[in-house]
Order: structure tokens, then C-alpha cells, then sequence
């Protein structure tokens, strides 16, 4: 192949989430409505549990943990979508670019081992009651906790160190909302085969073995509940559970439906929009699922509106 002169991009243009201007503001104050919301509901959950003893369990520290990295990957995206709803110029740096997908990608790599972990808890809890206290420490917790973070770091500082063996001059547009990896390997002028087979067998052993573990973890605690004799035993326990199903029901179903099932309308769109549920939509029902049904959330509320 001949080699040709090509200007390399510093600089790249995010399309966003629609081409018509008119939309921009009603866009606008709807994502601003749902960032605060969003912002609202994670770091309020994070302050109530830090603030009341009651709540000073394994179980409500990873809570606690999952409503950061919920807010980790929604700041991430959404404050440079807003700016760019008002704003005519939708640029972003090469350096600005890398940093989103490195935080969103880091944050939602931790989602997913912490999701595994709280699975094992719930596990341990109603399958092993009387060893939960010696098994699961706040020590061990606390210890769950770094790993979780730690793994999502060292994931995304794999994926951005191989993205910067790449050059970027076929376009500066990307045809997104946020700097997502597909979409930088379409514009880059170095064949990104390398980075492509990387991402898929991280992501694919990722996902496996956190789905399983949380899979594992609920058929065993199924039965347990099921075992039960206690009909307020079983109430207590499903109470406890559902929750945490419910958010691994919406993590896990949008990426099969990303990556699994194909859609009716154009593929860009129907990705972009699903990616918008697991980017923007997830983290604002997150603190709302675990606490809207959660007696002990409730009450420790009520206790602290009281003072």
C-alpha cells in the first residue's frame, strides 16, 4: 500500500443524540432534571448509610459502593452531553476523550464485580446465617471493595494504553454521544485488530464470570428460601433480593440487547439508545430500586429527618 499524507485529529466532534436543533433545549432540561436527580439520589444514599450506625453492614457498604460507581459512570457522560445540547461546537480532545471512556469504562467494570460480590453476600447471608458475621467482616468487605475498584481500573488502563498505539485521520467525527471504543476504532488510520480482540475477550470473560457468580449465587439462594419454613422468613428474604435482581436484571439485559438481539430500526440508533439506558438511566433507578422497598433505608430516613 502507498503511504499518503494524512493530518492526524487532536480534536474529535461527538454528533450526539439527535441531528435537530430544535431539540437541544427540551433535551437539555430533561438530562439536567435526570444528572440531578441521578446526583441526588446515589450520593444522599451514600450520606444516609454513612451517617446511621444501623447501617454499617457488609450489605449497605456495597450498597454504598455501587451508588459511587453509579455516579462515577453518569458524571462521566452526561455533563459533557449537556454542554453540548446548548452548545454549537461539539468538540472534544484527544485527552478528554480517553479520560471519559476511561472513567465511564472503569465505572461500569467495577458495577459489574460489585454486583457479583453483593450476590455472594446475600448468598452467605441466607445460606450460611449464623457464619455471615465471621465470613463476611467489614474487613473482608472493605478488602471486596479496593478489588472491585481495582479491577475496573487496571480493565480500562489495558484498553486506553492500546488505544494510544492508534492514530486518528480518517474522520474527527464520532458518531456517538460520549467517546465509545467502537466507535474511535472506526476512525483510526492503524488496522485496531490487536485492540479489538483485547476488548472482546475482557469483556466477554468479564461479563461471563461476574453473570455466573451472580447466577450461582441466586439459584443456591433460591432454594435456600425456598426451604424455609418461616413464611415471614421467606417474605424477609425475597424482600432483600429482589432489589439486587432487579438492578442485575436491567445491567445484564441492556448489554444482551446491545450485543445479542438485533433491532427493527437503524443498528447506530438502536445501540445508542440502549447504551443511553445503561449510561444515563441505570444509575437514576439504582438508589431508588434498593431504597424505595428497603424497610431498614426507610426507617434510618426517617431517623435522621427526625434530628
Amino acid at each position: 500500500m502507498t503511504e499518503e499524507n494524512h493530518t492526524l485529529v487532536t480534536e474529535f466532534i461527538l454528533t450526539g443524540l439527535t441531528d435537530q436543533p430544535t431539540l437541544n433545549a427540551a433535551l437539555f432540561l430533561l438530562f439536567l432534571i435526570i444528572y440531578l436527580i441521578t446526583m441526588v439520589g446515589n450520593l444522599g444514599l451514600i450520606a444516609l448509610i454513612w451517617k446511621d450506625p444501623h447501617l454499617h453492614t457488609p450489605m449497605y457498604l456495597f450498597l454504598s459502593s455501587l451508588a459511587f460507581a453509579d455516579s462515577c459512570t453518569s458524571s462521566s457522560v452526561t455533563p459533557k452531553m449537556l454542554i453540548n445540547f446548548l452548545s454549537k461546537s461539539h468538540e472534544i480532545s484527544l485527552v478528554e476523550c480517553f479520560a471519559q471512556f476511561y472513567f465511564m469504562g472503569s465505572s461500569a467494570t467495577t458495577e459489574c464485580f460489585l454486583l457479583s460480590v453483593m450476590a455472594y453476600d446475600r448468598y452467605v447471608a441466607i445460606c450460611n446465617p449464623l457464619l455471615y458475621p465471621v465470613v463476611m467482616s467489614n474487613r473482608l468487605c472493605t478488602q471486596f471493595i479496593a478489588v472491585t475498584y481495582l479491577l475496573g481500573t487496571l480493565h480500562l488502563a489495558v484498553h486506553v494504553g492500546l488505544l494510544l498505539r492508534l492514530t486518528f485521520c480518517r474522520s474527527n467525527i464520532i458518531q456517538y454521544y460520549y467517546c465509545e471504543i467502537l466507535q474511535l476504532f472506526n476512525i483510526s488510520c492503524i488496522d485496531p485488530s490487536v485492540n479489538i480482540v483485547v476488548l472482546l475477550v475482557f469483556s466477554i470473560s468479564i461479563q461471563s464470570f461476574t453473570f455466573l457468580t451472580i447466577m450461582v449465587s441466586y439459584v443456591r439462594v433460591l432454594f435456600a428460601i425456598l426451604n424455609k419454613k418461616s413464611e415471614n422468613g421467606k417474605r424477609k428474604a425475597f424482600s432483600t433480593c429482589s432489589a439486587h435482581l432487579l438492578s442485575v436484571s436491567l445491567f445484564y439485559g441492556t448489554l444482551f440487547l446491545i450485543y445479542v438481539c438485533p433491532g427493527s430500526g437503524p443498528v447506530g440508533d438502536k445501540e445508542k439508545m440502549l447504551s443511553l439506558f445503561y449510561t444515563v438511566i441505570i444509575p437514576l433507578l439504582n438508589p431508588f430500586v434498593y431504597s424505595l422497598r428497603n424497610k431498614e433505608v426507610i426507617g434510618a430516613f426517617r431517623r435522621v429527618v427526625r434530628k
